[in-house]
């Protein structure tokens, strides 16, 4: 059973507390710039929510016994609140208990989900750090194991205590200055002339599976590094309009440990697998000098092989309606981030 448990998709390291005093230290843009191509506005604070419809499903097949397992935390809709100003940014993700996200626990179990995020801005260069961990899960396809099981009816098969945390870390870098990639992601600045861009990102992220139920302890050790040459395009079709595209291939190296434990005796394989992954989405937003919104439609696919016979794969297509709002920071905020020019 551990062999099914113990792979799934999640994106630290001491690498990321030298990049924060590094920007601290080489950042020198200038708020507000007003250009013929990009505003920007780093100066103000920007407070927005995220909601979106994402969840960390695993499919694990093997195709010589024609068998497959489905599992998905019971989380239908997940809350972003986010923050930036100047070169930093911060999110918050969890799992809202409302307009009945998390209705049917009596028929998937319950699952906790919290998300931290933190970016910082130095130039083109794009620096990203995340923390997330994901926990319960129910198997969608419980039909496949339990003749008789009916759906809406009988609860589905669970896994309570399956934990997947996951430290993340990626640096990207925009090759294109007339693009503005923090227009479409960020919302700090605002792009005035349709424009597209490659930007080149390396993904490294640590990560821990963890099962310990029914007799059983398993725990999955991986580090993931990635590669994607991602595409965007922004077309502004109005002052206040865009709609933007992008494309992200991508091939990466997955080290593997697994240890599990069984009746008193502890296993440990070591595995490196080839992983391979493309995504794509499509944007469509508004901004003006203080109200932003938008709506994100993606979708992301990513698969590995464990073997000639076994594979794991993750199919992703979800949603992500946002809203923001940038006005004037305190003084004193001024005064920390620019003790020598704020009034």
């Amino acid at each position: 059973m551990s062999r099914y448990l113990l792979h799934g998709p999640l994106h630290f390291s001491l690498f990321g507390i030298f990049s924060l005093g590094l920007f601290f230290t080489c950042w020198h843009g200038h708020s507000q710039q007003d250009t013929s191509r990009i505003v920007t506005y780093t100066d103000k604070i920007i407070l927005k929510a995220n909601i979106d419809t994402r969840t960390d499903v695993l499919l694990y097949r093997n195709r010589t016994e024609d068998a497959r397992l489905e599992l998905a935390p019971n989380s239908r809709y997940r809350l972003f609140l986010s923050l930036d100003y100047e070169f930093i940014g911060v999110s918050v993700g969890l799992v809202p208990k409302l307009l009945g996200a998390n209705a049917d626990e009596d028929l998937k179990g319950k699952s906790s989900f919290t998300d931290y995020q933190f970016r910082f801005f130095l130039g083109k260069w794009v620096q990203g750090l995340n923390y997330s961990k994901t926990s319960g899960y129910y198997v969608k396809n419980t039909a496949d194991f339990a003749p008789g099981w009916i759906e809406g009816t009988n609860p589905y098969i669970q896994f309570n205590n399956l934990t997947n945390s996951h430290y993340g870390m990626s640096t990207s870098y925009v090759l294109n200055p007339n693009f503005s990639y923090r227009n479409i992601v960020y919302q700090n600045e605002w792009q005035k002339v349709s424009s597209g861009s490659l930007i080149p990102t390396l993904y490294y992220d640590y990560n821990i599976f963890s099962f310990d139920e029914l007799g059983l302890r398993s725990k999955e050790k991986f580090f993931n590094l990635r590669f994607s040459p991602r595409y965007f395009y922004t077309h502004v079709f109005h002052e206040n309009w865009f709609i933007s595209g992008n494309v992200s291939p991508s091939l990466g190296v997955r080290f593997s440990k697994d240890e599990s434990t069984e009746n008193g005796i502890t296993e440990i394989e070591r595995k490196t697998y080839f992983t391979r992954s493309v995504s794509g989405g499509i944007n469509l937003g508004y901004s003006s000098e203080k109200v932003i919104f938008g709506v994100n439609l993606t979708l992301n696919s990513n698969w590995y092989n464990e073997d000639s016979n076994s594979s794991v794969k993750n199919d992703e297509f979800y949603g992500v309606l946002y809203l923001g709002y940038r006005f004037e920071p305190p003084r004193f905020v001024k005064k920390v981030f620019r003790p020598f020019t704020a009034n």
